[in-house]
């Protein structure tokens, strides 16, 4: 393990923005994670990829383990890997290897070991549809132990880890994919034109990939040092889900239909980047060092300022959904030690 101290906390995220760590533990392996996290000094905060952070300008003043374990076996369609591995990396290994699952989820910046925690989903897929196992150092028993995908209790953008943060950490995750050259069927209508095939259709595993990246790229959402709007934390609020009477409620402000999303249980999810955009904050709203994205309204941006500065623009654009249509928009990233 490498020890260091008062270690600037923004280069290690993609937003670039959080204060310095009083000490910050770099762990490379499952066990060296497990140990840094039982030495650490309270409060202890847990970073990987950086890309889902959100970070107070006056930093840390526990300790952070920084998790940088690597490694990746592949055997039969099952996929194991390391909680510090790169997820980009490990999708597109997936996808040139003929191993389908996570096609959909091509691009998306971070570490595999945040993946069950937010759940990660895009275009269609969620990673809770193949993970089989997530290992993970639990700190209330003082043990490591295996999940199956009931135990890590995954909802729309959520699981028991993100529930309860802090009291479990991720060590590896285990998915279950299927080794055939073919995706699943397209469920996501913007992806399925741009494959041009029908919703419910397939496409090869190497073009529904090749085709979500170009996707994702034109909205600003891979990662490029040469591209303002990538530093950011992605998408910054989730679709909001509503019930069907709440969603009733909505309908009855707008001459527009705004998009829906029905499923089974009486719940309907509209998108948080069409009440934005009918707000009135548009791609490149706000003119100081926050701002939304020029690509897409999903995304704010730093250019260069502050969380504080960041927050004030996202607390705007809340209220401001909140005024207009009655919805109050949640986060996507995790705030840590502040607060919309």
């Amino acid at each position: 393990m490498r020890v260091e101290h008062d270690v600037p906390l923004a280069p290690l995220t993609t937003l670039r923005l959080g204060g310095p760590a009083r000490r910050l533990v770099t762990a490379e392996t499952a066990e060296e994670i497990v140990a840094a996290v039982r030495d650490s000094d309270e409060p202890l905060l847990l970073i990987a990829g950086g890309s889902n952070l959100v970070l107070p300008d006056t930093g840390w003043v526990g300790t952070v383990v920084r998790i940088a374990s690597r490694g990746v076996e592949v055997a039969a369609g099952r996929v194991i890997a390391q909680a510090g591995e790169n997820w980009e990396a490990l999708v597109a290994r997936c996808v040139a290897g003929r191993l389908a699952g996570v096609e959909c989820l091509s691009g998306i910046p971070g570490s595999v070991g945040a993946t069950p925690i937010q759940n990660v989903g895009a275009y269609g897929q969620e990673i809770a549809e193949v993970v089989a196992r997530v290992r993970v150092y639990d700190r209330r028993r003082d043990e490591v132990v295996d999940l199956g995908p009931r135990e890590c209790g995954f909802g729309y953008r959520t699981s028991a880890f993100k529930r309860a943060p802090g009291e479990r950490v991720v060590l590896e995750v285990e998915l279950a994919l299927r080794a055939e050259g073919t995706g699943g069927p397209i469920r996501y209508a913007e992806l399925a034109r741009a494959l041009g095939v029908a919703i419910g259709e397939r496409a090869a595993l190497d073009r529904v990939g090749t085709a979500v990246l170009a996707l994702r790229r034109a909205k600003g959402m891979v990662l490029d040092p040469c591209d303002a709007d990538t530093v950011s934390a992605g998408s910054f609020f989730t679709n909001p889900v509503l019930a069907d009477e709440e969603f009733a409620a909505l309908r009855e402000r707008l001459t527009e239909a705004p998009p829906a999303f029905p499923d089974a249980e009486g719940h309907v999810k509209t998108s948080a980047a069409w009440l934005i955009e009918h707000a009135g904050f548009h791609r490149g709203y706000g003119d100081g060092r926050a701002r939304v994205s020029s690509k897409h309204t999903l995304a704010l941006t730093n250019r260069g300022g502050t969380t504080a500065e960041l927050l004030v623009l996202a607390r705007e654009i809340r209220d401001g959904v909140r005024e207009t249509f009655g919805v109050t928009l949640e986060p996507e990233p995790t705030l840590v030690g502040e607060r919309l």
